[in-house]
């Protein structure tokens, strides 16, 4: 399957994004689907998950209450809906496939086999 992340761009602190997954190659229900995100001088991070069927969703501690993330099987896009963005979350955000990824391991990339190119995200304060 291939990944195209989209739906970055420049928003200042309180703004708000949706980040598109668009998946081509494949049927994107076959996979759980992780957004990670990486900033400048950091490693990159999990940010939020969701299951092949939608019955679970997870999300890092520093996103919950902000971030929504939401899947369209039949469109094959994933989507991360983020609002009163901050600027400790600009970043480079990517979205990635995989399998077998639980409420313990969702943000760990070695559940992850596919990636998208990722679309960058600056908030300014």
């Amino acid at each position: 399957v291939q990944l195209q992340a989209s739906g970055g761009g420049l928003v200042q602190t309180g703004g708000s994004l949706r980040l598109s997954c668009a998946a081509s190659g494949s049927t994107l229900d076959y996979y759980t689907i992780g957004w990670f995100r990486q900033a400048p001088g950091k490693e990159r991070e999990g940010v939020s998950y969701i299951s092949r069927n939608v019955d679970n969703t997870y999300y890092a501690d520093s996103v919950k209450g902000r971030f929504t993330i939401s899947r369209d099987n039949a469109g094959n896009t994933v989507y991360l809906q983020m609002n009163n963005l901050k600027p400790e979350d600009t970043g480079v955000y990517y979205c990635a496939a995989g399998f077998g990824a639980n409420g313990g391991t969702w943000y760990r990339e070695r559940y992850y086999k596919y990636w998208g190119q990722g679309t960058q995200v600056t908030v300014s304060s």
